[in-house]
């Protein structure tokens, strides 16, 4: 699933309330919208983002508010999944042609920022894919989880970054991942990211990571939309609670579908030819 001929990446801003957001775009076709998690950016999608333009997409991504290439106005603060997905909308008004509909797909914390925008904007979106999300919540016994997000949280600030991302790496009972989900090299697609992705983390860990997996979808909108909703798992993310647990959740409570993509968490900079074919496929109705 190769293109013939590498598409062209163009990039452009855009103001959005308390912030200037960058966004690139490649491909024609019906717009795709590919929404980062964690502290990545735009260049999260690289290994897979011509292969999807190859398949007739226009195919768009966005550094999030306050991370990469993307400026808040004023001074960092908590943010908001509603702020986020408000900012989602706003790249999608710059490039959806007038009266059709896109497609989105969001990993991580920007699945929390898909489902949040499909919930309230159904209208605008063909098909969202959410891979996942880990709204710990949504789990039978939330406490663990938010206990070591918060840890998470307050080692950075006391101990630093190194100490706060070794936790971060383990379950709350202090596992660790299986060496399948094992990201001490980077992949060659998101190298290139890495420099930024480090810039992030300080933001994502004090602002983000909390205030976003303690957060509570709106499920009578999801139910609403359910038709257009795929909740996607990794493969290889069997024991990781509170990543495989929330999508499965909220498969059960609104009808919504469940796929198993390649890979991990990061099964898309992991195996981006085998987790783009999976896309394409869980995109159609």
């Amino acid at each position: 699933m190769k293109p013939v001929v590498k598409p062209a990446l163009s990039t452009a801003v855009l103001p959005v309330p308390g912030a200037t957001l960058r966004y690139e775009t490649r491909g024609t076709g019906p717009v795709l919208l590919l929404i980062p998690g964690g502290a990545g950016d735009a260049g999260l999608y690289e290994g897979m983002a011509d292969l999807l333009a190859g398949a007739g997409y226009t195919v768009v991504s966005y550094d999030q508010r306050g991370l990469s290439r993307s400026p808040l106005d004023g001074p960092v603060a908590d943010q908001r999944v509603d702020v986020w997905a408000e900012d989602a909308r706003a790249v999608l008004d710059a490039v959806v042609p007038v009266g059709e509909a896109a497609y989105v797909y969001g990993s991580s914390s920007g699945a929390i920022v898909a489902l949040a925008l499909l919930a309230a904007h159904p209208g605008r979106l063909r098909r969202v894919v959410a891979h996942e999300p880990p709204l710990v919540e949504l789990l039978a016994d939330p406490g663990p989880y938010r206990a070591h997000f918060a840890e998470v949280r307050e080692l950075h600030r006391t101990r630093g970054l190194g100490p706060a991302m070794a936790r971060f790496a383990e379950t709350p009972d202090g596992r660790r991942p299986p060496q399948g989900e094992s990201h001490a090299e980077l992949p060659e697609s998101i190298r290139p990211m890495a420099s930024r992705m480090a810039a992030n983390m300080p933001v994502f860990l004090e602002h983000v990571l909390c205030p976003f997996s303690s957060s509570e979808p709106d499920l009578d909108g999801l139910r609403a939309a359910a038709g257009k909703l795929v909740l996607g798992v990794g493969r290889e993310s069997d024991g990781q609670e509170a990543l495989v647990g929330p999508a499965r959740r909220i498969a059960e409570l609104t009808g919504a579908a469940v796929v198993a993509f390649p890979g991990g968490h990061l099964g898309c900079v992991e195996h981006p030819e085998e987790f783009a074919e999976v896309l394409l496929t869980a995109m159609r109705p």
